[in-house]
């Protein structure tokens, strides 16, 4: 009993001594990291400072991230935030930032300039958002300012719409149909070929809608083994694919394998599927500038515009690559992360393999759209 009220006593002792040690003379990972706004540095350089505003971004600690903003009395957090996540509902309204990365680009004893990007953790991936920052020094410590970007200002005016629109009436309870319906959609594949990349097996193709009524489509599609013609394994088309086509429209799809060979594979079995659904050809997105970049930098880049008078939520952007031939090289996309807005040229930039690039011949551009209360096609 007395050994062990005196090792209790030992314990509690070492435990104050080693807590009155830790805040008299804390680690200097603890002073650099450690403060009242969290693990934050101290701003003594231009690329702390702007390292302490992504740090409050990633966090969500907006007010904060506004308030050590040099420049805040140009503008309200209010307006920060728009900046931020965009003035209308888009891919990051209900995203969070992931990670940011600080690149310093030049310096002198007053001011800097420090390029922070921020990686947008989004439901269909990371989008990065890269922006330049002036930083400024006050007295010993650095702060940055935030590059407020310009809104366009639409003037008040009246956009005439002439859009084809398909409406579906279904079978209801009282209706004497029997068992009558309206049929699905005919689809068709009407391109498909494998590929082997270093991540996997993927599968290339294009679907056709070749009826008069629009179809929401999908695609999936099964390895079967060479040995035994046993399924290897089978995936669908998710984001890589226009899910809503209107009457003779074609999508292209992509569907990965990964961590497949596909020297494993004797066949494949491919399983297209539509639904009939109600869709209009509005809201019109018009491709301008369109460009095919070859090596060093191989992309296609061009504006997306707006032609309609609603606001575009989220805009889908598919790329399909062919050789002379052809064929389908690669199909790559990018989902703009703000939203368009009527007459509003947007940039969009597709990045194609440098291994798949000297392939490429033409390429056909296709945008899906999806509007607050609905996808369009």
């Amino acid at each position: 009993m007395n050994k062990g009220r005196v090792l209790a006593v030992l314990l509690g002792g070492a435990t104050i001594l080693l807590i009155t040690i830790g805040t008299l003379w804390p680690s200097k990972s603890a002073r650099v990291y450690a403060g009242a706004n969290g693990f934050l540095q101290s701003a003594a350089t231009p690329e702390d400072a702007v390292r302490n505003l992504g740090e409050q971004l990633r966090q969500g600690a907006w007010q904060r991230a506004y308030d050590g903003l040099a420049n805040k009395t140009q503008f309200t957090e209010q307006k920060f935030l728009y900046d931020l996540m965009g003035y209308y509902p888009n891919l990051r309204t209900y995203a969070t930032v992931d990670k940011y990365d600080v690149r310093p680009l030049r310096s002198s004893a007053t001011e800097a300039e420090v390029q922070l990007k921020i990686y947008w953790a989004t439901v269909v991936g990371a989008e990065p958002d890269t922006r330049v920052l002036r930083v400024v020094k006050n007295g010993d410590q650095w702060q940055p300012e935030w590059p407020l970007e310009k809104q366009t200002v639409l003037p008040p005016q009246v956009i005439p719409v002439n859009y084809l629109r398909w409406d579906v009436i279904y079978r209801g309870a009282g209706d004497d149909w029997g068992a009558q319906d309206v049929e699905a959609p005919h689809v068709r594949i009407i391109d498909m070929h494998p590929v082997e990349r270093a991540s996997g097996v993927v599968i290339l193709g294009e679907l056709l809608n070749e009826d008069v009524v629009p179809a929401a489509v999908g695609v999936n599609a099964t390895l079967l083994s060479k040995k035994d013609k046993s399924p290897i394994a089978t995936e669908g088309s998710f984001d890589k694919i226009s899910h809503l086509l209107l009457p003779k429209q074609v999508t292209p799809f992509l569907i990965s394998f990964p961590n497949v060979s596909l020297s494993d594979v004797g066949s494949i079995r491919m399983t297209p599927m539509s639904n009939l659904v109600a869709a209009s050809a509005d809201p019109v997105i018009e491709i301008q500038d369109e460009k095919l970049n070859p090596v060093p930098d191989p992309s296609v880049t061009g504006q997306l515009t707006n032609q309609s008078g609603q606001i575009v939520n989220v805009a889908h952007v598919l790329g399909t690559f062919y050789d002379k031939s052809g064929n389908v090289v690669w199909v790559a996309d990018q989902y703009i992360d703000q939203a368009l807005l009527p007459q509003t040229p947007v940039p969009f930039n597709i990045p194609i393999p440098e291994d798949l690039a000297r392939k490429v011949s033409t390429e056909r551009t296709v945008v899906a759209t999806y509007v607050a209360g609905g996808a369009r096609g």
